[in-house]
């Protein structure tokens, strides 16, 4: 009786953390901007989502069916990975970064730590192509999912044919990710005055608006701009950031702002994933670091916290952990429509 009573509750309780979040579908929280996404030229619709999401999970992108988007971008990790410093492609082939958080893609412009994307209905390319990602033809791909009676069923259905091109596979892409919106998380409920902040939590959010915000701003916590963070070169990998895309020296070490939500899950930190934890991250802007030329001006001046301060500043930074973005079963791995598919 005890163990039926037990189960019950377990399910009434999954219901009430679940029953608030979003249907697979894009939204504009309150009070956030006007998205930049064009939404005119790529219609959403429930099926092309779901193609999405299908193709998102499913290792064919890849040239020896073993790495898929979600290999290195897992939903439990903010869609980010924690396994490696740097990402890992076929046959274990090593990257040059750390795989960024995909996370409200709808307000950014421009993709990748070095801006090197600057549409996200071609993002999917650069990792689909890349050697040491998933070392694949396009036109390889599409041959692959011509090939598969699943596929098939899903682009009709997505569609209404039966046609099966690189673009609407990258835009079928582009739609799920664009569901990637992250706006429920204890500083979301503050904000809504749903919440309010316990004592560390409120002492940290101070410090970050005096500190941080100005590189990450509110309310996605990046500015989506490209900044130097005073870290020492990675030897290792020689990774000059932005300058590698525009070729100016100027745009030396600079890297692309991350957004700090979820920032909980999508350790290990920086482009190099050089950091392990948040206070190792407190600790390198509190006195780590190193000027240069290009360091952003933001960072001139010293930021001097005590032991306190930056126990309060990692408590505010757990409070936007957004558990319903993270274990939402919209965003996971399609069992119900998904079948080995032909290589």
């Amino acid at each position: 009786m005890k163990k039926g009573i037990t189960i019950v509750i377990f399910f009434a309780l999954l219901f009430v953390a679940f029953k608030n979040i979003p249907r697979m579908e894009f939204y504009v929280p309150p009070n956030w901007p006007k998205p930049l996404y064009d939404f005119s030229k790529n219609p959403l619709s429930a099926s092309k989502i779901e193609l999405g999401r299908s193709l998102f999970h499913d290792p064919i992108l890849s040239r020896d069916a073993t790495i898929s988007c979600s290999s290195c971008h897992l939903q439990y990790t903010a869609f980010s990975h924690v396994d490696h410093a740097i990402s890992h492609g076929i046959e274990d082939r090593i990257g040059l970064r750390n795989s960024p958080v995909l996370v409200n893609m709808a307000w950014q412009t421009s993709f990748m730590w070095d801006g090197a994307v600057n549409h996200l209905d071609v993002q999917a390319l650069a990792p689909i192509s890349h050697p040491d990602e998933m070392d694949e033809k396009p036109e390889r791909v599409i041959q692959k999912l011509k090939a598969s009676a699943i596929y098939q069923k899903l682009f009709f259905k997505a569609y209404g044919d039966s046609l099966i091109t690189g673009e609407r596979m990258l835009k079928s892409l582009s739609q799920f990710m664009l569901t990637f919106i992250s706006a429920n998380s204890r500083y979301d409920s503050v904000m809504r005055n749903e919440a309010r902040f316990n004592e560390k939590e409120q002492n940290g959010y101070t410090l970050f608006k005096k500190h941080c915000a100005s590189c990450h701003q509110e309310p996605f916590f990046t500015n989506g701009q490209f900044k130097n963070n005073g870290l020492a070169v990675n030897m290792g990998l020689m990774d000059y950031g932005r300058m590698r895309v525009t070729g100016n020296f100027r745009d030396s070490l600079l890297f692309k702002v991350p957004s700090l939500r979820n920032v909980e899950f999508s350790y290990p930190y920086m482009h190099d994933g050089r950091l392990k934890t948040l206070y190792e991250v407190v600790d390198h802007y509190s006195g780590a670091v190193i000027k240069s030329k290009t360091l952003s001006v933001e960072l001139y001046s010293k930021i001097n916290l005590s032991t306190k301060e930056k126990v309060d500043l990692v408590a505010f930074l757990l409070a936007l952990s957004d558990r319903h973005f993270l274990f939402n079963p919209n965003f996971s791995y399609p069992k119900h429509i998904l079948m080995p598919t032909t290589q």
